[in-house]
C-alpha cells in the first residue's frame, strides 16, 4: 500500500526545520516533535503527515462509532484530533459556551506523504498513487529556505476578569466542600481579534522557548494549532497501554539552587501530590474497562520532570488490553483524560461548563496517531496557541486544578505561569 525509502540525514535539527517549511503548501498538515526530550515511550524524534487522501471531519454525534469504522475500514495511519467536546458522544453533557475557533469536534486524515526521522536516520512512506513524487520532494525539502516573517501586532484579552475567576474558584471549592467533586480542572482563555499571524513562525518560537515532548503543528485549511504540550494523554504499543497524567506545577529558576529547590518543594507538596494521585486513581478507572483483569499497575507515581519553563508532576499508569479491543475503544473509555476534568469525571465535566466562559475546543483535546496495525500515541492539548485564519480569531486557555486545599490567589498565579510561553511569542 505505500512505497518504503530510507535516507541519511546529516544536520537532523536543521532537517526538521526545513521539512517543517516544505510542508506549507499542503491544506493537511501534522508535525509532531518530541525536542529530543529522553522517553521512556517513544517511536520517533519526529512525525510528519501531510496531505489526505482520505478523511472525516464530524461533530461529536457518533464520533466514536464514526472514527472506529473509518479506522477498520482504512488500516492505514491516520492522524488528527478529538476535540474536548467530543465527551458530549459519551455522556449527557453539552457545550454551549462561546465558541470563537469554529474547529470540528473531530478530523483525521490518512496522509498520501509520511517522514518519520529517529536519530540520523529519515523513513519516507509515500502512498503508491504518488511515489513518484518522493526523489523529487526530498531534494525540495533539503533545498528549502526558512523564512522568518511574523510581526505580530494585537490587543490579547481575558476572558475571565481576576475578580472573577477568584469569585468561581470559590464556587469550585463550595461544590467540593460540599462532596459534588474532589477536584476539577478549571480553565480560562486569552484570546485577540482582527489577529493576523504568520503560524509556522509563532510554532517555532513557541517551541524554542519550551522544547516540549509532545509538540504539534497541526493545519487543516484555515485551522491551525500550534502545541507546546509537555504530556501524554494515552498510547498504545501492541498489547500495552500507557497514560501519563500531569497534575503538579512549579515555575523554573535560572539560579540552579532556587530550581533544585523548587523541584524538591513541589516533590514534597501536599496539595500537588494529592491532585495528582486522585487523577492517578481516575486513569486506573478508566483503563480498567479495557484491560485484562489484574493488569492496571502505577509505574511511577508524582515523578518530578523538568521542562525549560516548568517542574511538572507525572505518574504513568499502564494496562494490558486483548487483542479483541479496538484502539477507538480505548479511547473511548479513557476521554476526556483525567488530567482534564476531575474527578468524579461526569460530576466536574457538568460544573467546568458552568463555570468556563469559554467552549475549549481543541484545547484539552488531544491531536495524535493510528498505525496499520491498530497501535496508536495521543497528547493533551495544553500550552497552545489555537487560531483561525479566516476569521483572524487566535486564542489560548491556561487552567489548574481545584482542590479542597486551593487558594484562589495561587492558582491565578499558576495559570500565569503556564500562560508566559504564549505571551512571549505573541508580545
Amino acid at each position: 500500500m505505500r512505497t518504503l525509502l530510507s535516507k541519511k540525514i546529516d544536520n537532523s535539527l536543521a532537517f526538521k526545520t526545513q521539512l517543517l517549511a516544505w510542508a506549507q503548501q499542503f491544506d493537511e498538515v501534522v508535525f509532531l516533535d518530541s525536542n529530543n526530550y529522553n522517553q521512556k515511550y517513544s517511536s520517533y524524534d519526529c512525525v510528519l503527515a501531510v496531505e489526505a487522501f482520505t478523511s472525516i471531519k464530524t461533530d461529536y454525534l457518533n464520533a466514536f462509532v464514526d472514527l472506529q469504522q473509518y479506522q477498520q475500514l482504512t488500516k492505514d495511519w491516520l492522524f488528527g484530533y478529538l476535540t474536548y467536546d467530543v465527551k458530549n458522544d459519551i455522556e449527557d453533557l453539552q457545550s454551549n459556551n462561546f465558541d470563537g475557533l469554529g474547529f470540528p469536534d473531530l478530523f483525521f486524515f490518512q496522509p498520501k506523504k509520511l517522514f518519520f526521522l529517529k536519530g540520523n536516520v529519515l523513513e519516507i512512506q509515500y502512498l503508491r498513487m504518488c511515489d513518484d513524487e518522493i526523489e523529487r520532494d526530498y531534494e525540495a525539502i533539503i533545498n528549502v529556505t526558512p523564512t522568518s516573517i511574523n510581526h505580530p501586532s494585537f490587543a490579547i484579552k481575558q476572558r475571565i476578569s481576576k475578580e472573577n475567576y477568584l469569585s468561581k474558584v470559590e464556587s469550585m471549592l463550595e461544590h467540593i466542600h460540599r462532596g459534588d467533586i474532589y477536584e476539577a480542572n478549571f480553565c480560562m482563555e486569552f484570546f485577540a481579534e482582527n489577529a493576523t499571524i504568520d503560524p509556522l513562525d509563532i510554532y517555532q518560537k513557541l517551541i524554542s522557548i519550551s522544547l516540549p515532548p509532545f509538540a504539534t503543528y497541526f493545519k487543516n485549511k484555515h485551522h491551525y494549532l500550534l502545541c507546546a504540550s509537555p504530556e501524554r494523554y494515552i498510547r498504545k504499543e501492541d498489547s500495552k497501554v500507557i497514560s501519563q497524567p500531569i497534575k503538579g506545577t512549579a515555575k523554573r529558576f535560572s539560579d540552579l539552587v532556587l530550581d533544585e529547590q523548587a523541584k524538591k518543594a513541589l516533590a514534597n507538596n501536599p496539595k500537588e501530590r494529592s491532585e495528582n494521585i486522585m487523577i492517578v486513581d481516575l486513569v486506573r478507572n478508566d483503563l480498567s474497562r479495557t484491560a485484562m483483569k489484574g493488569s492496571v499497575d502505577v509505574e511511577e507515581l508524582c515523578a518530578i520532570y523538568s521542562f525549560e519553563q516548568v517542574h511538572q508532576m507525572i505518574s504513568t499508569i499502564v494496562s494490558q488490553v486483548e487483542s479483541t479491543i479496538s484502539p477507538v475503544e480505548i479511547l473511548r473509555t479513557t476521554f476526556p483524560m483525567g488530567s482534564m476534568t476531575g474527578a468524579p469525571k461526569i460530576s466536574a465535566m457538568k460544573i467546568i461548563e458552568t463555570l468556563e466562559e469559554t467552549k475549549r475546543g481543541l484545547y484539552s483535546g488531544t491531536v495524535g496517531y493510528f498505525t496499520p496495525n491498530g497501535d496508536f500515541d495521543f497528547n493533551v492539548v495544553i500550552r497552545s496557541i489555537v487560531y483561525n485564519a479566516q476569521n483572524q480569531y487566535l486564542s489560548f486557555s491556561v487552567g489548574s486544578a481545584i482542590t479542597s486545599q486551593a487558594i484562589p490567589e495561587q492558582e491565578y498565579e499558576e495559570c500565569f505561569i503556564k500562560a508566559k510561553a504564549m505571551f512571549e511569542v505573541l508580545k
